[in-house]
């Protein structure tokens, strides 16, 4: 699972995590409830991954994570960004060896340039070439992750054998900005209703 933001969670030698306020950090134990295992990476030395998600060099480093993975149980593995780390799914979805991922989960996905410079644009998504599973909140008003753009990203995953797009509403604002993750772009009080229905996508894909 990628964060977004700058990427950097804070994880400490002893596990503590400091910056857990992101989906897909804050909601680990409820996919451990649904009966999935969860990896989230972090930054090398506070590294600031805006404007690197999409590069060469971090897709590289992502199927080191998809490796591991793969080491540590025998099952499916999925490639889950949000926001800013839709990004690196994209880039470490169309850059994994074949067979080596069963799907990717896009959720409140960077589509329109900002200060990162980049985008899920950016990371080639026509070359995505397994199933997608793109979640937007109707209710999001992040300016650089509109709603309203969840069909054009689906448009242009030309190679996947399916793509599915699933509209969620609601939550609430807490975060002083809107692309906080404690907002409905991060669907701060939506949780579990999300988790259960990305759940029952995940678990189709994993028969």
């Amino acid at each position: 699972m990628f964060p977004g933001g700058s990427g950097d969670i804070g994880l400490g030698k002893n596990g503590v995590i400091r910056h857990d306020h992101n989906f897909v950090v804050r909601t680990r134990r409820l996919w451990n409830r649904q009966g999935y295992a969860v990896i989230i990476p972090d930054t090398i030395n506070h590294i600031n991954l805006r404007g690197k998600r999409s590069s060469a060099t971090y897709a590289s480093l992502i199927q080191s994570i998809i490796a591991f993975a793969h080491e540590e149980a025998t099952v499916p593995v999925f490639l889950f960004g949000t926001s800013q780390g839709a990004i690196a799914a994209v880039n470490g979805t169309t850059h994994a060896a074949s067979g080596t991922i069963a799907g990717v989960v896009l959720s409140e996905s960077v589509s329109v340039m900002g200060g990162s410079k980049e985008t899920v644009f950016s990371a080639t998504p026509q070359k995505v070439t397994v199933p997608v599973l793109i979640v937007a909140n109707q209710d999001d008003r992040c300016d650089v992750a509109p709603p309203q753009a969840a069909q054009q990203i689906a448009s242009g995953m030309t190679a996947s054998p399916e793509v599915r797009v699933f509209m969620v509403s609601g939550g609430i604002t807490k975060s002083k900005k809107n692309c906080g993750s404690l907002t409905p772009h991060g669907y701060f009080g939506i949780e579990n209703d999300v988790v259960d229905k990305v759940s029952a996508w995940l678990d189709a894909k994993s028969r």
